[in-house]
C-alpha cells in the first residue's frame, strides 16, 4: 500500500486526507444519527396516547431527554407557562438547532465525494504531462521512460474514484435520514404542541406537571 501512495505521486497526500476525513465523518455520523438518539420510541406521540405518559418518560428517561426529540419536548414544556405562541418559537428555535446538529458534516461529506475524482483527475493529467517530458520528441529517447508518469495517472485515478464512490453513497445516505428525521420531528412537535394547548385532557399529572412549569 505505501509503495503505490509513494509511486501515486504528491497528490496522493490529498487524496489519503480525503479518504481519513470520509472514514471519520461516515463513522460519527453512524453514530450520531442513531434513532435512539434523535427520536427516541418512548417520546413517539401516538394515537391516543396520554400525554402524561410520554411527560413521564421525558423525566425518567435521561437518555431519551438528552435526544433531539427530547430537547424539542422539554422547550416546549418548559415554555408553556408564558403561552402557546412563546411555546411554539422557543420549540421552532430549539428544532432549528437540532437540525443543524443532525446536518453536521454531512455536506462536507458530499464535497469530497465531489473533489477526489477532481484530484484524481488532476494526478492523471500531471502523471502524463510528466510521461510526455521525460521523452525528447527529437531523439530516439527510449519510450519506457514513460511507464512512470503514466503509472502516476493510473494511480491516482484510481484512487479518487475508490474514495468517491463510497463517500457518495454515504453522503445521499446521511441526507435522506436526516430528511426523514427532520419530517417526524416536525410531525412529533406539532402533536406535542397541540396536545399541550388545545387537546382536552383531565389528566392530573399533565395539569400538576404544568403547574410546577408554571
Amino acid at each position: 500500500m505505501w509503495e503505490l501512495i509513494k509511486a501515486g505521486g504528491w497528490l496522493m497526500l490529498p487524496l489519503v486526507l480525503c479518504s481519513i476525513f470520509t472514514v471519520a465523518i461516515s463513522i460519527e455520523r453512524f453514530i450520531r444519527l442513531r434513532r435512539i438518539s434523535v427520536l427516541p420510541k418512548s417520546l413517539l406521540i401516538q394515537k391516543n396516547q396520554p400525554l402524561a405518559t410520554v411527560i413521564n418518560n421525558l423525566k425518567t428517561d435521561a437518555n431519551a431527554s438528552q435526544s433531539s426529540l427530547g430537547f424539542i419536548f422539554n422547550e416546549g414544556l418548559d415554555a408553556s407557562k408564558n403561552g402557546e405562541q412563546f411555546a411554539r418559537a422557543q420549540m421552532e428555535a430549539t428544532a432549528s438547532r437540532e437540525i443543524s446538529y443532525l446536518e453536521k458534516n454531512i455536506n462536507f461529506l458530499g464535497t469530497l465525494s465531489a473533489a477526489a475524482p477532481l484530484l484524481g483527475l488532476l494526478g492523471t493529467v500531471v502523471g502524463i504531462i510528466e510521461s510526455f517530458l521525460v521523452i525528447d520528441l527529437g531523439s530516439n529517447s527510449n519510450p519506457t521512460m514513460m511507464i512512470p508518469g503514466i503509472s502516476k495517472a493510473l494511480i491516482t485515478t484510481a484512487a479518487g474514484m475508490l474514495i468517491a464512490i463510497p463517500a457518495l453513497f454515504a453522503y445521499r445516505y446521511f441526507q435522506r435520514l436526516v430528511q426523514e428525521y427532520v419530517a417526524e420531528l416536525e410531525q412529533q412537535a406539532t402533536l406535542f404542541h397541540a396536545a399541550l394547548f388545545y387537546q382536552e385532557n383531565d389528566d392530573a399529572q399533565v395539569k400538576n406537571d404544568l403547574k410546577v412549569a408554571g
